[in-house]
This record gives C-alpha cells, structure tokens and sequence, in this order.
C-alpha cells in the first residue's frame, strides 16, 4: 500500500534493501532525528522517514546516508514537502 507524503514538510523515501545493506537501524534514526513512530514508516520495499520539521535534518541526513555509501537517486531520494494541502501525494516502492 503506498505511503501518503506531507505537504509540510520533506521526507526522506529510502530503498529498503539500500537500508539493510547498510547495516543500519531505525532505532538510530529514531534516537538521531527524534521521530515519533508515524515519522519511520515502512511499506513493501520502502522507508520514509519523516515528515522532517528540523530544517537542518533533511541536509543531515543526506550527507549520513552518503557517507554509508547510499548513493542519491539510486538508493535514496527526498520528496520536499512543497505542495499545497488540496494535493495528496502518495509513494510506493517498486
């Protein structure tokens, strides 16, 4: 079932295989990005974390999945959070 995506603000949509081979834990996150539980969300192949109200977290985020040896694009992408609230945008793992 594809996740619904908040206009308010960006979220993080990362390929869970790219996670796992990572070696990396949504406990991490959850500590490091202080997320509540409808900020880590999993569905199929597919991890969205946020939506992310610190402005800094998104660039913080990016640069600690790269360093991880994610690559943007191919195993993680963020959708900004830029639309207006009359759009429900909603994403879905492949």
């Amino acid at each position: 079932m594809p996740l619904e995506i908040h206009p308010d603000a960006p979220t993080m949509l990362i390929r869970k295989a790219a996670f796992e081979r990572a070696g990396l834990a949504r406990a991490h996150f959850d500590a490091r990005y202080n997320l509540t539980p409808d900020e880590f969300r999993i569905e199929g192949e597919m991890i969205a974390i946020g939506p992310l109200y610190d402005e800094e977290a998104l660039g913080a985020l990016t640069g600690e999945l790269e360093s991880l040896g994610l690559i943007y694009f191919e195993d993680f992408a963020e959708l900004s959070g830029n639309w207006p609230p009359w759009l429900t945008i909603f994403a879905r793992g492949a």
